[in-house]
């Protein structure tokens, strides 16, 4: 398996886009962490893989309908080193039933083959109005 940083956080965003919840926790070092800004339920500081994927990614999912489509595109990648900023799109419906379009940003260093932290910028309010109750 290829470790290089770029080819682990593809495979990553393939796990995400095909649901493969191991390989989504394979991704991830023990002790990786995500930082979310903002004042969301997903917002803050994710310490460790189990946070990273059950508090961090489960609440972002928890908000949107199973029953639809989720979708997720990458649309630029580049690396130096350790590190790989990947730009995507995302797109869903939200359990408020409204629609989830949004372009996001993302830091990721990866050690060892595995994603050891994730800096993710995004718009949050487009976030809340999609996703939140009024």
């Amino acid at each position: 398996m290829n470790t290089a940083p770029r080819a682990v956080v593809q495979r990553y965003f393939d796990a995400l886009a095909a649901g493969d919840q191991q390989a989504i926790l394979d991704a991830w070092a023990e002790d990786g962490s995500v930082w979310y800004g903002g004042d969301l339920p997903i917002s803050g500081t994710w310490q460790g893989r189990d946070q990273v994927v059950d508090g961090f990614l489960g609440t972002a999912f928890a908000h949107l309908d199973p029953e639809r489509e989720v979708g997720l595109e990458i649309t630029n990648m580049f690396g130096e080193g350790e590190q790989v900023l990947v730009e995507w799109h995302s797109w869903a419906t939200g359990r408020t039933g409204r629609a989830y379009d949004q372009r996001n940003i993302g830091v990721f260093v990866v050690r060892d083959g595995r994603i050891t932290a994730m800096r993710e910028y995004a718009d949050t309010q487009n976030w809340a109005r999609a996703l939140l109750d009024a």
